[in-house]
C-alpha cells in the first residue's frame, strides 16, 4: 500500500512540472494542475495516516 501511495505522490509531482513546464497558461493547464495537487494530497495524506507510531 505504502508503495502505491509514493507511486502516485512521485507520479503527480512530475506530471505537475510537466504540466508546469510545458503548458500555455489556458484552462486545461489550471485544471490538470488541479487534479495533480488533489493526487498529491491524498497520498500525502494516506502516507500520513499509514506512517509508524511511535510511542
Amino acid at each position: 500500500m505504502k508503495a502505491l501511495l509514493w507511486l502516485v505522490l512521485a507520479v503527480c509531482l512530475l506530471a505537475n512540472l510537466y504540466v508546469s513546464a510545458m503548458g500555455d497558461g489556458g484552462v486545461k493547464q489550471v485544471l490538470l494542475s488541479v487534479v495533480c495537487g488533489v493526487g498529491m494530497l491524498g497520498a500525502g495524506t494516506g502516507l500520513w495516516l499509514t506512517r509508524e507510531r511511535r510511542q
